[in-house]
């Protein structure tokens, strides 16, 4: 069915970008594992060797600390250089081979070699509240280089200058890797983002972001003739459950790390603990730790003024809401905002979900009281998507058990005695979960899995060995890892 949707053309600049991506797309196909590890890892030394200039210039669009812009930026080229060894070391394409069986069980079996192969041209949108990790040259970015396609990255209005500047270190360093003219490109403004996510060139897309953007742009790539995998990571209220036996050994400590999670960032991750679960009897305990703690937290600027005055409506919204409770109202000033505590009880939640569940993106989180372990777990059972749910808990403890299998189908990450802000860049870190956290939850947007959201498996049947990619040669002439007849081969 041709779609009928209105959507702006895309201008000559944005045909110039989409065709040489085409064209880098041919190239990159066939680049060998060293020659893309050498490119992430020449990204990650451009960024690394500019960072002095790319601090400042952070802080003055984001309005974010010093020392978390630093930490972010070597997260940035830390994640770059895993890919690298990622590509370099090659189990992520899945080289798989079946010699010929004329015995097989389910009918003779011809030679089949399977392997993955990059998707082609990958529209990235840059977040606003990680204008490093998340952004131009991020893990969307990264992760894409690394499976071989090119990467068209739309800039976030929130800090244009650093986007700029950081794509131009991109493009020097890839083509000073030797990378196919195209491989990476900037484009700004909605319309031209619209009209990319449309055009038949472009065959990935990936966005960190709200609901409502997330969702639009996911329905914009489903409406194509040809719809394309788009892989958007939004919102999420992230819930926090204390066992009654956690909140009477350690409840003070649990509420401080409470605090400092829900207020890291100014509230503006996507993995804060919107709402913490804690048993009635020790709710007055954990008021009374929280309420002066709160209160003492400084104001800090939001990441924007669109951002502001979103989480300032959404907030209002939930504080004057019957069921719930204001413990601490936090303020509005000239250096920023300060940290909002509120309070209700399961019962109400329950009552009211899409009124008190639902995201609120700024330094708010929702104390909520239950009665008993029964009503804990139909809390729990209440949350549809989440990108994390986190379990403060004693490892005897009945109910514990019971919570985590309530949970594990509907949040991407479980804490055990931890808190869910900090998301790390490693092997088996999940970041996503079901709708609405993501439109793709067999898919992560951190750590090394990222990579295969951008590949597609192709097998070859009785092909011969000059079309074969190297990977399914028999020679195995990249040294990847390989399972060859049902058995996994190092090299």
């Amino acid at each position: 069915m041709t779609s009928t949707r209105s959507t702006p053309a895309p201008t000559a600049e944005l045909e110039t970008v989409l065709d040489s991506a085409k064209a880098a797309s041919e190239k990159l196909e066939s680049a060998r594992p060293g020659e893309l590890a050498g490119m992430l890892r020449g990204v990650a030394d451009a960024l690394e060797g500019a960072t002095e200039e790319l601090v400042p210039l952070a802080q003055r669009e984001s309005g974010l600390p010093e020392g978390r812009l630093r930490g972010e930026l070597v997260r940035t080229t830390f994640q770059l250089r895993l890919f690298g060894d990622v590509v370099e070391e090659g189990s992520h394409l899945g080289a798989t081979l079946d010699s010929p069986a004329p015995d097989w069980p389910t009918g003779a079996r011809p030679d089949m070699r399977r392997v993955s192969l990059p998707l082609g041209p990958v529209l990235v949108f840059a977040a606003s509240n990680f204008p490093f990790a998340f952004s131009v040259a991020g893990g969307d970015t990264a992760s894409a280089l690394a499976a071989g396609c090119p990467v068209v990255v739309k800039a976030h209005p929130g800090h244009p200058e650093l986007s700029r500047r950081t794509a131009e270190l991109v493009t020097t360093a890839l083509r000073e890797a030797g990378a196919p003219e195209g491989t990476f490109a900037l484009i700004e403004g909605t319309e031209n983002s619209q009209a990319a996510v449309l055009d038949g060139r472009v065959k990935a897309g990936a966005f960190t972001g709200s609901n409502s953007g997330g969702r639009a742009l996911f329905d914009l790539a489903c409406s194509r003739n040809e719809p394309i995998p788009f892989y958007a990571e939004m919102g999420s209220v992230n819930p926090a459950f204390v066992t009654p036996e956690a909140a009477e050994q350690r409840g003070g400590e649990i509420a401080r790390g409470y605090l400092d999670s829900y207020t890291l960032g100014v509230g503006q991750f996507c993995t804060k603990p919107g709402l913490l679960f804690v048993p009635q009897q020790a709710l007055r305990e954990f008021e009374e730790t929280l309420v002066p703690e709160v209160r003492q937290r400084g104001a800090a600027p939001m990441l924007s003024s669109g951002i502001a005055n979103a989480f300032s409506e959404s907030l209002n919204s939930l504080r004057e809401h019957s069921a719930v409770r204001e413990l601490v109202t936090g303020g509005h000033s000239e250096d920023g905002v300060t940290p909002t505590l509120l309070s209700t009880t399961a019962e109400e939640l329950l009552a009211n979900p899409d009124e008190l569940m639902g995201e609120c993106f700024g330094p708010v989180s929702l104390l909520v009281g239950y009665s008993d372990t029964d009503q804990l777990l139909e809390a729990a059972a209440a949350f549809s998507g989440e990108l994390t749910a986190t379990v403060q808990g004693a490892e005897n403890e009945k109910v514990v058990e019971s919570l985590f299998e309530t949970l594990r189908s509907r949040a991407g990450r479980l804490v055990w005695n931890g808190w869910p802000t900090g998301v790390s860049v490693s092997y088996a870190m999940q970041h996503g979960g079901p709708y609405p956290a993501t439109t793709a939850p067999t898919h992560t947007s951190v750590g090394t899995a990222a990579v295969e959201r951008f590949l597609r498996p192709v097998s070859f049947q009785n092909a011969p060995a000059a079309v074969l990619p190297e990977a399914l040669r028999d020679d195995n002439p990249l040294g990847i890892p390989r399972r060859v007849d049902g058995k996994l081969h190092s090299a």
